[in-house]
């Protein structure tokens, strides 16, 4: 049985081109860092949780909800073949069980702020929003894109950043949780405008701070889908 099937919905990605030494010590034992062009990216992700099951089953007032996470890119050699993943600095979500359930199980970074979301659909245009409530700072990002979808190209960074398919978190020095995310190919839709207002030293640490004076390399907004979170494991590499 899986552990987690839900949809992921209207993904909001910004895309950041960084030095690869700021994240050195969060990349988990038995990974590396994975490039695009030679760039290293960290990406700030906010979407939408709908029907969600934990275990096959629904649990009241946490089935529909908004996360926002700040992540990067590692991959991992493994049976002649590199699997793609991603790593989260911290995930945001409006539920405390959420984050309490998230950082037993998967030693992963969740805090619960007060969050909101907003999909507004015009007649040429559609606009998504995900806010979050830190320390009586309301921040947010979000996207206005055209409504005509697209399937993403083969070899873009666009590909790059949405085709990692497995997750890892950093439980010690010498210990990574691993699990597959089992989702098709997303369409994504072009871009008219983007906001980040976002004090990152106050939601990510200080040490995301420099993030602040950064324009992101590229904006992204995804359709998203059914996704399932499968065979977590435990490696000691």
């Amino acid at each position: 049985m899986s552990f987690l099937k839900a949809e992921w919905r209207k993904l909001a990605i910004a895309n950041f081109v960084i030095d690869p030494e700021t994240l050195k010590e969060f990349v988990p034992a038995g990974t590396v860092l994975d490039f695009w062009d030679d760039k290293c990216y960290i990406s700030l992700v906010g979407f939408l949780f709908k029907n969600t099951k934990l275990l096959g089953a629904k649990i009241p007032f946490h089935v529909n909800f908004e996360e926002v996470n700040l992540r990067f890119y590692v991959k991992r050699f493994v049976d002649g073949e590199w699997r793609r993943g991603v790593v989260f600095v911290k995930e945001i979500v409006p539920k405390p069980a959420l984050a309490i359930v998230a950082n037993t199980i998967f030693r992963e970074n969740y805090e619960a702020f007060p969050m909101q979301h907003s999909w507004t659909e015009e007649l040429d245009y559609t606009s998504v929003e995900y806010r979050w409530k830190k320390d009586e700072n309301w921040q947010g990002f979000m996207v206005k894109a055209e409504k005509q979808s697209s399937e993403i190209k083969q070899g873009t960074e666009a590909q790059f950043i949405t085709e990692h398919y497995w997750g890892y978190s950093q439980v010690n020095k010498s210990r990574t949780n691993e699990y597959e995310v089992v989702h098709p190919k997303w369409l994504t839709y072009k871009v008219i405008d983007f906001t980040i207002s976002v004090d990152f030293g106050l939601t990510y640490g200080h040490k995301f701070s420099f993030i602040n004076d950064l324009n992101p390399s590229s904006v992204m907004l995804a359709e998203g889908s059914e996704v399932s979170v499968e065979n977590k494991s435990s490696i000691r590499p």
